[in-house]
Formats: structure tokens, sequence, C-alpha cells
């Protein structure tokens, strides 16, 4: 089962933060400057969680996970926002 993860992280150094950056695009969607929400299995949650582990400094930076739940329920509705409203992103097929 899929459950939602808002990740949001604090990366002191430039050289790291891109790092952290290009691995989280392969794991969920872009929706602020260093937050992204995320649909992972637990699998893909810890698979997350070993590479970011790799690419930080643990006493310098900070990355956090904060689970919504599940998918299909309040994961989906649970996000909102002032200001801009919060667009949850349009999911399309892909077949190969």
């Amino acid at each position: 089962m899929r459950q939602t993860f808002i990740v949001s992280y604090d990366i002191s150094d430039p050289k790291r933060l891109r790092k952290v950056f290009k691995a989280m695009r392969g794991y969920g969607d872009h929706v602020q400057l260093s937050v992204f929400r995320c649909e992972l299995t637990r699998s893909e949650l810890l698979e997350l969680r070993g590479k970011l582990s790799k690419l930080i400094n643990h006493r310098e930076d900070q990355v956090m996970f904060v689970d919504v739940g599940p998918v299909e329920g309040r994961g989906s509705t649970s996000i909102s926002a002032l200001g801009r409203a919060y667009m949850q992103p349009e999911r399309h097929a892909l077949v190969v």
C-alpha cells in the first residue's frame, strides 16, 4: 500500500543540496523549495532513506519525512495552503 509523505530537507552545502534534489526527483513531486510530496511503498521509503543517508552530512543536514497517510483517502486531501492554491499533480499512465 502506498503512503503519502511530505519530505523536507535543509542541506547546508550547495553541492550536497543539488545531489539531494536530484535524488528526490525520482521519488515525488517538487512542490516548494526543498519540499517534495511522495507516494511511496514501504520498500521505496526505505530505499529513498538509504540513498539520502549516503548523500547528507548527518551533523550538518536534516531530512524530515512526514507520513500524511494512505494515498487512497486522507493522504490525497490532507494538504492545504494559504495564498496560491496547492494543485495536486495530475497522474498519467506511462506504457513502456
